[in-house]
């Protein structure tokens, strides 16, 4: 079994695959003070529910945001699976031409996501990752990587709003009835929900005055808020990222000998 590690700022996402199939996928908080025992305590509950365990678990492949986990669930890896994992970064093959002006800045999800988005519906393409900040990624028609844009994610900018104006209290982030709101909180939650689908729709709209027609895929915990409320999103695809990590560890799996 391939155990693919999505780590975020926010979430880790896991995903267990038997060769091409994902038998399940889980989202946990991320937490940088746990300890490889930890994890590998919580992965192994995790799997038990689909009748597995850490010990079932062959191949390991993760890409990271948060240097110190990455450090942790390599030791995991090593200690409770016995597998050296297959870490997202210069050097991985991927398939993907990076044209940033530098390749190692460009996080290890971003390129999970650009293969998987590539491999799965062609391009040009833009994704845009909903998570602890929103990523937009543009791939040319050949799957180069063109480079992107970063802006704060949704909760990001709700927590500033309640931190910073001390009358506003805080509200479920779902649409609210109208986009002119008659309460405080229809008009915050207006603000938010409608004031971000008008980021996104006008950020795919300079992508393409840019680079052209190109299909709009989203992924991410926050993606089926906002793609909701928008015709400019083509495909919704929560398993973006973990799709892409299993697709970069078939391209640099260890060569069987014998």
């Amino acid at each position: 079994m391939l155990l693919a590690i999505d780590v975020g700022n926010t979430n880790i996402v896991l995903g267990g695959y038997d060769g091409d199939r994902l038998i399940s996928s889980w989202r946990v908080n991320t937490d940088p003070a746990r300890m490889p025992d930890e994890y590998a305590v919580l992965i192994d509950g995790l799997l038990h529910y689909v009748k597995r365990s850490l010990a079932d678990v062959s191949a390991v492949v993760l890409c990271s945001v948060v240097p110190a986990l990455t450090t942790t669930l390599e030791e995991m890896s090593r200690q409770y699976c016995h597998v050296d994992p297959i870490v997202v970064g210069p050097g991985t093959r991927t398939g993907v031409k990076i044209l940033y002006e530098n390749p190692r800045e460009v996080g290890a999800d971003r390129i999970a996501n650009a293969v998987a988005a590539f491999h799965l519906y062609g391009g040009p393409a833009i994704v845009i990752d909903f998570g602890t900040a929103t990523t937009f990624d543009a791939l040319s028609g050949d799957g180069e990587y063109l480079g992107g844009a970063i802006a704060p994610g949704l909760v990001i900018s709700a927590d500033a709003l309640f931190q910073r104006a001390a009358r506003l209290y805080r509200v479920e982030l779902k649409r609210p009835k109208t986009a002119i709101g008659r309460n405080t909180g229809a008009s915050v939650q207006a603000g938010l929900i409608y004031g971000y689908v008008g980021l996104i729709e006008g950020l795919i709209a300079r992508f393409r005055q840019e680079m052209g027609p190109a299909r709009v895929i989203a992924t991410g915990g926050l993606s089926s808020i906002i793609a909701n409320e928008t015709s400019a999103i083509d495909v919704i695809n929560p398993l973006l990222t973990l799709q892409g990590l299993h697709l970069i560890y078939e391209m640099n799996r260890p060569v069987s000998v014998g």
